[in-house]
């Protein structure tokens, strides 16, 4: 099994999905009696909230660089708006990222999905570093919400679930938005980490793809592949 440094924190909610989920399925692919060694260093989830690129990148390059010298052969953030880090960090390390948008494209070309519906936090959702890295590397349509449903959206994010507060409100906000795009997009991108497990058993007209599973699948393959 090849060694998988994990960069979590933000949130740690989102980070403990991650570290469960990747051993359950390695655990699975490899047979229950065993799980993966991994590397896992989290930091502190206000770094995202200051919104300072600057001190982003740099972080998320300390941390990648310490990863990379205890032995990771490969750098996972479990999350979606700090892959805004990627591209300045990348070209700095020996070791590939693997990058969720990868991971969205995967399954939406499984699916034949051409056009998707992005919602997450307001970085997410405006900043290229996912929507631009998902229509330039793999030619698909993403479109986002209006401003006043980014706003709240990013309210919901950054003020609840990224604090482990999944209310109703939240939940019947997401549900509403996401019929107003049924006949418009092919699928949604669940680009929250925590939007996977507040909307987790509700049903939808719309297929989501939710970055947080994929990305794990695409962690376990690499692990044992």
């Amino acid at each position: 099994m090849k060694l998988l440094g994990l960069i979590g924190g933000t949130s740690y909610h989102s980070t403990l999905e991650y570290y469960r989920d990747i051993n359950a399925k390695v655990s699975d692919r490899i047979g229950g009696s065993q799980n993966p060694e991994l590397l896992l260093h989290s930091i502190n989830i206000d770094v995202m909230r200051r919104q300072d690129e600057d001190e982003i990148n740099q972080t998320y390059l300390r941390v990648a660089k310490t990863l990379e010298q205890a032995g990771a052969e490969a750098v996972l953030i479990c999350a979606n708006t700090p892959h805004m880090a990627v591209d300045f960090v990348q070209p700095k390390i020996g070791i590939p990222f693997l990058h969720i948008g990868d991971s969205v494209a995967k399954e939406a070309k499984k699916n034949n999905f051409k056009k998707l519906l992005l919602l997450g936090n307001k970085p997410t959702m405006t900043k290229g570093f996912l929507k631009d890295y998902l229509t330039s590397k793999h030619q698909l349509e993403i479109v986002i919400p209006g401003e006043i449903d980014i706003e709240k959206s990013h309210h919901f994010v950054s003020k609840e679930l990224t604090q482990g507060k999944f209310t109703e409100e939240a939940k019947a906000f997401y549900k509403e938005l996401i019929t107003t795009f049924e006949n418009d997009v092919d699928a949604v991108i669940l680009g929250c980490t925590e939007l996977p497990i507040l909307l987790k058993n509700e049903t939808s007209t719309l297929p989501f793809l939710a970055t947080t599973d994929l990305h794990v699948q695409t962690a376990v393959d690499f692990i044992v592949d």
